[in-house]
């Protein structure tokens, strides 16, 4: 069970690391920027939340389609891409932008349906809980770090960690994560 779902929890822990590294320092960082208003700001904040929502069915439909490796492949592409975009942003629309293609690469239920794929029945709840606390520990470390990293280098250089932490986990993705039954629908 451990061989299939450490690299899966890892790659979760690696995105929420990445997300949850900007959460303390962001809304300073935003305010500065051209065009910030409250209003953007929440958005800015909320915005990742709300595309993140909208997505999960269309992903999950996808993951059952086409193969939960190259979904989330394509989550984490957006994910990294919005984190790249984040980094150069210069105004408040760009951030916003970016954070809402952040939120596009909405993966945690299809990454949630491959641990039940590769899993049996009775060894879920060790897997779930396995991922659970490795969002707990990304949480976590991230609420130190990011405001440390984020005064020493700059709040770009953790958008450019997170972009970085999405592209490590799409190696982990396709190295170490055996791949899942095929699933057939009728």
């Amino acid at each position: 069970m451990f061989k299939s779902i450490l690299p899966l929890s890892s790659i979760i822990a690696l995105r929420f690391l990445g997300l949850f590294l900007v959460l303390p320092v962001i809304s300073v960082y935003a305010m500065n920027l051209e065009g910030a208003s409250t209003t953007l700001l929440g958005i800015v904040i909320g915005g990742y939340a709300l595309t993140q929502m909208i997505f999960q069915v269309p992903f999950g439909v996808m993951s059952d389609k086409l193969g939960r490796k190259g979904t989330i492949v394509l989550g984490l592409i957006l994910f990294a891409l919005g984190s790249l975009i984040c980094a150069v942003s210069t105004d408040i629309y760009t951030l916003m932008f970016g954070r809402l293609l952040q939120g596009a690469g909405a993966i945690g239920a299809v990454v949630t349906a491959m641990i039940s794929d590769l899993v049996k029945e009775e060894q879920r709840p060790k897997a779930m809980a396995l991922m659970g606390m490795s969002i707990a520990g990304a949480f976590a470390i991230s609420m130190v770090a990011g405001p440390i990293l984020g005064a020493a280098y700059g709040i770009e250089v953790l958008f450019y960690i997170t972009m970085v932490l999405a592209l490590i986990s799409i190696y982990v993705l396709l190295k170490k994560v055996p791949n899942p039954p095929q699933i057939t629908h009728t």
